[in-house]
């Protein structure tokens, strides 16, 4: 769009800096609480790691999330390209507030959950996938997202929504998320029902889920668990 100026102008042409856009494009920060990292026992038995992944490590995650886009069953080709398109905005700056969490097993990358900041009151869920069956990991990392939201973060409330009926099950009904009036309120992923929980509801209710569903609680890591989880691995398969 051109339009001629109302006055006039001692020079005719403005050139920016592209550090200068860089602010404007990537928008202000919040500037999160780091996660500090936990570590809890499996039903499997085995100690799982979640941390913060390092912005180093998306191009692998990038890469091993393109083969979720050619599976066509269980939503796995929508959440692939969303988490893809999530990491990638995350590691290009390019997502406002987000904050990407890794399970972690022997250095091997097990679980994924991610989400970001509305603002300072309202956390939003963006993707939760488990790369291997069994230990209830997926519950986990959903569980994380909460805790950091509200026990970290200090959030009032978390929104989710969900593409996969298992997703909706095991998180949705199994936390008894209720939902707000639709289309009054939506989603940004596709404009989808916003369920949600509260500060108030995750104390009465929500916070003793994790323990519920895998019967055990977020431990202290130590310097050899983080030491030893310290450079990840995907798996060979997208189901281990």
């Amino acid at each position: 769009m051109r339009k001629n100026p109302p006055e006039k102008v001692s020079e005719e042409k403005i050139i920016f800096d592209v550090s200068e856009i860089e602010p404007i494009l990537s928008g202000p920060s919040l500037h999160l609480k780091p996660w500090k990292p936990v570590s809890i026992r499996l039903s499997t038995g085995e100690t799982m790691l979640i941390r913060e992944a390092k912005l180093e490590e998306a191009p692998t995650l990038l890469s091993y999330l393109r083969k979720f886009l050619d599976l066509d069953y269980d939503f796995y080709d929508i959440v692939g390209a969303r988490v893809y398109s999530e990491v990638l905005g995350w590691y290009r700056n390019r997502l406002k507030d987000p904050y990407t969490f890794l399970g972690i097993v022997d250095g091997k990358v097990v679980g994924f959950a991610n989400g970001r900041l509305l603002n300072k009151e309202i956390n939003i869920s963006l993707h939760t996938m488990a790369f291997r069956r069994g230990g209830r990991i997926g519950a986990v990392m959903y569980y994380a997202k909460t805790h950091y939201a509200f026990e970290i973060l200090e959030n009032k409330e978390f929104w989710a929504t969900y593409e996969s009926y298992n997703g909706w099950k095991r998180w949705g009904i199994g936390m008894a998320q209720p939902s707000y009036p639709w289309p009054e309120y939506q989603h940004e992923l596709g404009g989808a029902r916003v369920y949600y929980v509260t500060k108030e509801y995750w104390d009465a209710v929500v916070k003793k889920y994790i323990s519920d569903m895998v019967g055990a609680e977020f431990e202290p890591v130590t310097e050899e668990l983080l030491k030893k989880n310290e450079n990840i691995y995907m798996p060979e398969t997208l189901e281990e």
